[in-house]
């Protein structure tokens, strides 16, 4: 099944492709601390790691406790966990895999 995004469109695809070419975590650094903020890399960095914990059963009190992250947030990442556009599953499945691997 193929996915449409509403936010579909030439310069998002060119930014996607544009990640997609990234060959390291280095790379990564670079090509992100030039693209975003420090703030912004912050708070996506953030929400992954509210995400994972919550695939953890974390409790939000938790979640807050180890990421710092509000309330609001906690349950914003939830809800597209829950009903969003299985970004954060594809990612955290992943996740899950490779760190089976290393163990």
């Amino acid at each position: 099944m193929t996915y449409e995004s509403k936010l579909s469109n030439e310069f998002m695809d060119q930014l996607f492709d544009a990640v997609l070419l990234l060959e390291s975590r280095e790379e990564c650094y670079r090509f992100f601390e030039d693209i975003c903020t420090i703030k912004e890399l912050q708070s996506i960095s953030q929400r992954l790691q509210v995400a994972k914990l919550l695939n953890d059963n974390k409790t939000y009190h938790e979640i807050e406790k180890i990421t710092g992250a509000s309330t609001a947030t906690i349950s914003r990442v939830n809800r597209c966990i829950q009903y969003g556009a299985e970004g954060y599953n594809i990612v955290l499945d992943r996740i899950k895999k490779v760190d089976e691997k290393e163990y």
